[in-house]
């Protein structure tokens, strides 16, 4: 690690210094300048004057993280163009950065208003979800020795009428000793075929193939089958 105040190319300058990043394998040059546009960011403190700085073996300051969505990053830090491309990936990126005027812009655009405000916000109003996202892919491992194929019965309801109706069947599925993950009752617009599209999303975003369908002989607008496939 060296200081930046160590290279005598910085010596004296004026002008704000040219820098050569390698960022977890990509290659960029920009300026010290630009690196600390946004005070308080976390590039800004990597390259303030104070810090100390890794190089990879070709002298090239060496940042460890993920360079493939740094490009746009550093387009915003030059000339505030926001990317056209990409946007979550880029979002998450200026998150890891702390560049917050590039957050708060990504955050109004469609496809991160969508999600942030708009499901991630409805999702919070459902209880129990996430916990119950980790409950459905724990019972459809644990049901996957020597099988192509496992089942996790979930059980669905909106409101309070909706979980009334369920009562009796939950209790006799109890009595039969079958595991059923109960989502809801929620207080928020969406609808049961939502919350059961936001379910099948964040599955698959872990890797899993998993398919949803109605159960037969159980009341069918409460009870689904999500059908896991393994090979």
């Amino acid at each position: 690690a060296i200081s930046w105040a160590a290279p005598a190319a910085y010596g004296g300058s004026q002008e704000s210094p040219v820098v050569e990043l390698n960022v977890g394998g990509e290659f960029y040059t920009t300026t010290l300048g630009t690196l600390r546009k946004i005070p308080g960011s976390k590039l800004a403190e990597m390259f303030s004057s104070s810090a100390k700085a890794c190089t990879d073996a070709e002298g090239r300051f060496f940042i460890d993280h993920p360079g493939t969505y740094f490009g746009p990053i550093l387009e915003y830090l030059r000339s505030g163009q926001l990317p056209r491309q990409h946007i979550p990936e880029v979002y998450r990126e200026a998150q890891y950065y702390e560049i917050e005027p590039l957050v708060k812009l990504l955050e109004d655009m469609p496809q991160i208003f969508g999600e942030q405000v708009a499901r991630k916000q409805f999702l919070l109003r459902v209880p129990g979800y996430s916990e119950n996202l980790q409950l459905m892919v724990r019972l459809a491992r644990a049901e996957a020795v020597a099988a192509r194929y496992s089942e996790v019965l979930v059980c669905v309801v909106h409101n309070e009428k909706d979980d009334a109706n369920c009562v009796d069947t939950l209790r006799l599925l109890e009595a039969d000793k079958r595991s059923v993950v109960k989502f809801g009752p929620w207080k928020a617009a969406p609808t049961i075929d939502h919350l059961l599209d936001c379910v099948k999303m964040d599955i698959k975003a872990q890797g899993y193939q998993v398919q949803c369908s109605k159960h037969l002989g159980l009341p069918a607008n409460y009870f689904y089958t999500f059908c896991f496939t393994w090979w």
